[in-house]
């Protein structure tokens, strides 16, 4: 059995009311969670404070994007400073959304990694390739790619890389309904833990924490959790329903 602790993260996306998103947290208030395992949830920037202040303290808040500089002259963005001071202790960078949608390189995603880590934050940072890279056997190139562009930002900073808790989730299985088979998803996550091996070190590689997500639910995730490599989830739509607290506690 792996030391490392459990970890499932809800990424809200743009989903959700104040209704809809008060119903989630009465729900997670209510529920025995499994305590071996850290949960962290990511609503909307808009919900973060009424999550924060009417979660139970157990459960982590994250948000979904962070800016790379101080509190300044950047309209529409929060700062690593605002969100420490609202208790909000992770943030997601990376996501393939962000990626493909807005357009954000490996060198802007490793330069806000950085920084939020530098500024006390944990971050969810995730990594994954397209149903093209997959087919064309491309996926651990393009995946370690990704990993060397923050290794250039961190280096082999152990304490830096204890900050980060790196999700693998393939684009191609993100709210498609489509789910990498338990292989699959192990195989990705033994060359990820690989390569920190080799490229930063074998401590960093054995603690590190290595989540898969892509279309996670209720049905799937215990064949998943009994992989090696497998650490947690990051979970999107299952996150907005009921099941996602068997999801948390798919070990019991």
């Amino acid at each position: 059995m792996s030391s490392r602790k459990f970890f499932v993260g809800g990424n809200f996306k743009m989903n959700g009311t104040i209704k809809s998103i008060k119903a989630i947290v009465e729900n997670l208030n209510q529920s025995n969670l499994d305590q071996n395992v850290e949960v962290v949830v990511a609503p909307p920037s808009l919900y973060l404070l009424l999550v924060r202040d009417h979660l139970k303290p157990q459960i982590e808040v994250a948000a979904q994007n962070v800016y790379d500089q101080p509190d300044g002259a950047f309209t529409g963005e929060i700062s690593a400073h605002q969100l420490s001071d609202s208790n909000i202790t992770w943030t997601i960078l990376g996501h393939s959304e962000r990626r493909t949608l807005l357009g954000e390189s490996d060198a802007v995603v490793s330069s806000k990694t950085k920084y939020s880590i530098n500024q006390g934050l944990g971050v969810i940072w995730c990594c994954g390739e397209t149903l093209e890279q997959r087919e064309s056997n491309q996926t651990v190139a393009v995946v370690t790619g990704q990993l060397a562009a923050l290794k250039e930002a961190l280096g082999t900073d152990a304490a830096a890389w204890s900050k980060i808790v790196v999700a693998y989730e393939p684009i191609w299985a993100i709210g498609t309904g489509k789910v990498a088979t338990t292989e699959q998803a192990q195989d990705v996550h033994a060359a990820i833990r690989g390569w920190l091996k080799e490229n930063v070190s074998p401590a960093v590689a054995e603690a590190t924490r290595i989540l898969y997500g892509g279309s996670v639910n209720d049905k799937n995730c215990k064949d998943l959790a009994k992989q090696a490599d497998i650490d947690g989830f990051l979970v999107g739509g299952a996150s907005l329903k009921p099941a996602f607290v068997d999801i948390v506690n798919c070990h019991l």
